[in-house]
């Protein structure tokens, strides 16, 4: 009987190969921007990590529990979630129709649905070695800051007694940020939705000059040949590498493991330290200092002012 040769996926046909200008950066060098495709890697049960849709459908059901919206605005919303392309506009609307309307962030009802959406994360982990491979970055100076709206990272790093940075892009903060992104390099992982996103194009891509001088990195899902390297020319423009992890999620996990091993080789410990939660100075001291709520989750995504962490 003939024996049956295994056809090697794609994964296995070539090994992974990383770009030389990333991994022989000093970790310290790095500042790694976290999104939304980390949190579905490691807790992939939970729905509303997958996508925009199921974040904003789940958010919804929880406004309608806890009536905190409008049963007309409920509806509207859902037609939106089922007819409109462009999502990120659609949860923009939902945080600002949820938000009180003096321009200040809070409070705000979307936080407490927030918080019932993403409560109790922690059972749900399922891939812990992704988290370990970020830690292990920031144990080597690499400063990690999360634009998510769950706290697993958060959560995960307190219980390893290192704290992660939760930023809101809209915070008062911008200047400090953009000081950041003219000096480090920085890494968006799993932030493929980010690229869109009004408020990130606004903060760094627009407002930020000498763009072509900067030499930052992005990981995202190659869906198409076109479409990608489209992305990839158009994104150098403004100092961002685009690198794609793999044709499909489940390459995520094992991309985001071997790249933090490849980077940790660099680290030299007579290099200089710097401390990954007060590179922010004033503005981020306050954030390293914060506690979880009672129960256990803090779903706050902004910064204080420098104000506010030099009278605290």
């Amino acid at each position: 009987m003939d024996s049956v040769e295994k056809t090697p996926n794609k994964s296995e046909q070539k090994s992974r190969k990383f770009l030389k200008s990333l991994i022989r950066k000093q970790p310290q060098e790095l500042l790694l921007v976290i999104g939304t495709g980390v949190s579905a890697a490691v807790a992939p049960g939970i729905p509303a990590l997958c996508s925009w849709r199921s974040c904003i459908e789940a958010v919804l059901e929880a406004a309608e529990q806890l009536e905190v919206l409008h049963p007309g605005d409920v509806a509207e919303f859902r037609r939106k979630v089922t007819k409109d392309r462009d999502l990120l506009v659609v949860a923009h609307d939902l945080i600002r129709k949820m938000s009180p309307r003096t321009g200040d962030t809070k409070p705000n009802f979307f936080q407490d649905c927030l918080m019932e959406v993403f409560d109790d994360l922690e059972p749900h982990i399922q891939k812990p070695l992704v988290l370990q491979s970020i830690l292990s970055l920031m144990e080597r100076g690499t400063m990690v800051l999360t634009t998510n709206y769950d706290n697993l990272l958060e959560l995960f790093g307190q219980q390893q007694n290192k704290p992660m940075e939760s930023l809101d892009l809209k915070d008062k903060t911008k200047e400090a940020l953009q000081n950041l992104y003219r000096t480090k390099s920085f890494l968006f992982v799993g932030c493929g939705e980010t690229l869109r996103d009004q408020i990130f194009q606004a903060l760094f891509l627009y407002s930020v000059p000498n763009k072509v001088d900067l030499e930052h990195y992005m990981v995202v899902l190659k869906e198409g040949e076109d479409h990608f390297f489209k992305q990839q020319a158009d994104m150098l423009l403004h100092g961002i590498k685009v690198v794609s992890y793999g044709d499909c999620f489940d390459d995520f996990p094992g991309y985001v493991q071997d790249l933090a091993t490849q980077i940790c080789k660099q680290w030299s410990p007579d290099a200089d330290q710097v401390d990954s939660t007060t590179l922010l100075g004033n503005a981020c001291q306050d954030c390293a200092k914060r506690k979880l709520e009672e129960n256990g989750t803090e779903v706050a995504k902004k910064l204080r002012q420098s104000e506010d962490a030099g009278g605290s």
